[in-house]
């Protein structure tokens, strides 16, 4: 049996990768602790914080069993550590485990992953501005690609909500919001209607509520998307 140690702490910045962590979080009903890193100082690159995450990235999560980083392994051991609370992830006998998982890395491996690429493009392109735009175009394209799949494989609104809609659903905010040299036109959910219907979905929910409030995302906050007003820290 797992025995409670203590709290745990969630290191996050408002509406960053760390918001799908706080959804699992809520989900499961866990007690949990917040700790603001200050973007507006790098304070995920200081020697402190990469004693939690050597990566230097957000989020990560302080367990009674040590830090543990990367968005999708956090979420996967909340799952599967706390059954109790939720089911969010089949379990280890599950047929539907492999297919379950083949999704939720997709989702962190592929499609998360380049949208990284799109909003700072000058991680592959370097600061040629031409060779930006080109990988932003690229980028633009395969992700389009991606959500047409997505919405092909999420045609069934009545089925359990698991990590991957979570993921997801933050996942559908991003593009909505934060322009590539300063267009968004690119990205429609309207294009989407699956995507659509689960982004209300999950918005309706008690936890994407209570991550809304906190992080000052408002009503629709993967549906129809507004800029973040956090009571604390800042989302760029």
């Amino acid at each position: 049996m797992y025995i409670w140690r203590m709290s745990h702490v969630l290191h996050y910045a408002p509406d960053n990768a760390s918001l799908v962590v706080r959804l699992v979080l809520e989900e499961l009903r866990l007690p949990y602790r917040t700790a603001l890193v200050d973007r507006s100082v790098s304070a995920q690159q200081g020697a402190a914080y990469k004693r939690l995450n050597p990566v230097g990235r957000i989020p990560a999560l302080e367990t009674p069993d040590g830090p543990i980083f990367e968005t999708a392994a956090i979420c996967l051991w909340l799952a599967d550590r706390h059954r109790e609370g939720a089911c969010l992830s089949p379990d280890l006998t599950d047929p539907q485990r492999g297919t379950f998982l083949s999704w939720l890395f997709f989702l962190s491996n592929t499609v998360h992953a380049e949208m990284r690429m799109l909003f700072y493009p000058s991680l592959v392109a370097g600061t040629d501005p031409q060779m930006q735009a080109v990988v932003s175009q690229k980028t633009q394209a395969s992700l389009t690609g991606h959500f047409d799949l997505l919405n092909d494989a999420h045609g069934n609104s009545d089925i359990d909500v698991t990590l991957c809609h979570l993921y997801l659903s933050v996942l559908l905010r991003w593009p909505a919001l934060y322009p590539v040299a300063g267009d968004r036109s690119w990205f429609d959910l309207g294009r989407w209607p699956n995507l659509h219907v689960l982004a209300r979905r999950i918005e309706a929910r008690e936890s994407a509520q209570a991550a809304a409030l906190a992080e000052g995302l408002g009503p629709t906050p993967f549906s129809n998307p507004h800029p973040a007003t956090p009571p604390e820290g800042s989302a760029l």
